[in-house]
């Protein structure tokens, strides 16, 4: 599951840029590129998520195979909120650090 929603989360918008930006260098269409991202991105998400509810389901009855109590979904949950904060966490310190885009003082004339 944590494999899985990093991908979610950082390998399906990273991977659509790209394949978007090979589409608009071959084709000249930045119409087609945004196309082919969304379609895809909409795609890879749909089969993310079933997979993660998948394996969400085989862990709870593994869980109760071995007698355990099952809480519902509070695996997928747990996995899904830490792996969405570490994503954010990530971005935020490249964003500020990293890419050249740190804040500037406006200046309002005053």
């Amino acid at each position: 599951m944590v494999v899985t929603s990093a991908v979610l989360w950082v390998g399906v918008p990273f991977g659509w840029l790209w394949v978007g930006s090979q589409v608009q260098a071959e084709t000249d269409s930045l119409g087609l590129a945004l196309l082919v991202m969304a379609v895809g991105v909409t795609t890879s998400i749909v089969f993310l998520m079933r997979l993660l509810g998948w394996l969400n389901l085989q862990h709870i009855h593994a869980r109760e195979r071995r007698g355990l109590e099952t809480y519902g979904n509070v695996a997928l949950e747990g996995v899904m909120a830490v792996s969405a904060g570490l994503a954010l966490v990530s971005f935020c310190i490249w964003f500020f650090l990293f890419s050249g885009s740190s804040p500037v003082p406006v200046n309002l004339g005053f």
